[in-house]
């Protein structure tokens, strides 16, 4: 991962606080997975005590309403030029309570037509920056 590189994570802010904090925590996850070269790191302290580094980006985290959110899901998936990650959280995902689930449910539905609660960006700085510059920060 490369100074060029950015990240965001936009979530709406209407939902509870507990599901906020699920959604961007689910979403950073797949982000994760998806570009591991976003924290693959140990970092030790003074003392030789080793950790796992959380991130070596900033990690904004915005805010948008639903209907944005996933208006804002179809255009970065149709601006993807290869080796940006966009991983979406559905709200019907909610409901699933294991993996398979959700895997099983994804090709029956058609995510433009989905309420999504959360959407994780990994590109190059122009094309995050395209798609969240005018969101404001979630506080």
């Amino acid at each position: 991962m490369n100074n060029d590189f950015r990240l965001a994570i936009i979530v709406n802010p209407d939902m509870p606080l507990g599901l906020i904090a699920n959604t961007a925590s689910a979403i950073a996850i797949g982000l994760g997975a998806r570009e591991p070269s976003l924290a693959a790191r140990n970092l030790s302290d003074c003392m030789g005590r080793s950790i796992d580094v959380s991130s070596c980006l900033p990690v904004p985290v915005l805010q948008a309403s639903q209907e944005a959110i996933g208006a804002l899901l179809m255009k970065a998936i149709a601006a993807k030029k290869g080796g940006e990650a966009v991983v979406p959280f559905p709200a019907f995902a909610r409901s699933l309570h294991a993996y398979e689930e959700y895997e099983r449910a994804m090709p029956g539905r058609n995510l433009q037509q989905e309420p999504i609660d959360g959407l994780g960006l990994v590109g190059p700085v122009k094309w995050v920056r395209s798609l969240t510059g005018s969101l404001k920060l979630m506080r």
